[in-house]
């Protein structure tokens, strides 16, 4: 094991990111001065096997390789192998074990709230994690997606699903800095004061999305609270 804890992140153009940030705070705030947190951008998921893995202690993983990570590691924590997408990796005596706190984060983002029905926008990586929280919840939900897939609804479906969703979340990049003008492709006509609108994006503060549904009366969250959660699951598993 390297002597100085490093973790980082995998991820394409992640310059913005959370998780970064948040570590290399805690390191600091809680006087772990041998610890440290680095971005690991990559063009594509093979670049993942030409970084130094003896160099790392774990990593956190992010759009666009929560899926296509999973063929790089040596085994799966049966939730992650459920979901079928990986956002936190351990390195334990040189396995790479894939783990998932995304659907943890936001189980306890939502905590509190009594939700009905759902509708979620978008089927990465990000959704899949959403989908497994809310079936623990016993919350139907429905998936819309550009895929042409029969398990998911396309968005020209909106008007029996949007209307009837209390609560309805983007799982999409779509809107993330610095392309802020961009949206999901949901129909604003759908969604009134009766809306609980939660976008996973946390840069910027409120999306295209969050400004356009708190002006019809929604109640708006965004991505930043599921982040602290995941990260503090994230490192649990690290030290455990």
């Amino acid at each position: 094991m390297p002597q100085k804890k490093r973790f980082g992140l995998i991820g394409k153009n992640i310059d913005y990111s959370f998780s970064k940030q948040y570590f290399s705070k805690k390191f600091k705030r809680e006087n772990l001065d041998s610890y440290e947190y680095i971005n690991c951008d990559i063009k594509r998921i093979e670049d993942f096997k030409k970084i130094k893995l003896n160099d790392f202690n774990g990593f956190n993983v992010t759009i666009p390789y929560k899926e296509e990570i999973i063929n790089f590691l040596d085994s799966l924590d049966e939730n992650a192998k459920k979901i079928g997408a990986v956002n936190t990796i351990k390195i334990k005596d040189g396995r790479l074990v894939g783990y998932n706190t995304d659907y943890i984060g936001f189980y306890k983002s939502i905590d509190g709230f009594d939700f009905k029905n759902v509708a979620i926008l978008g089927s990465g990586g990000a959704c899949k994690a959403i989908a497994f929280a809310l079936k623990i919840k016993k919350i139907p939900h429905v998936i819309f997606s550009r895929k042409s897939d029969p398990k998911f609804l396309k968005y020209s479906n909106q008007k029996n699903y949007i209307c009837n969703s209390d609560l309805i979340i983007n799982t999409t990049p779509l809107g993330t800095f610095p392309n802020t003008n961009d949206c999901p492709p949901i129909n604003f006509e759908f969604i009134s004061e009766k809306s609980f609108c939660y976008d996973l994006i946390y840069n910027p503060t409120k999306t295209k999305f969050l400004i356009k549904s708190e002006k019809l009366g929604a109640t708006i969250k965004n991505g930043l609270n599921m982040l602290e959660f995941q990260a503090e699951e994230s490192w649990k598993i690290w030290n455990s």
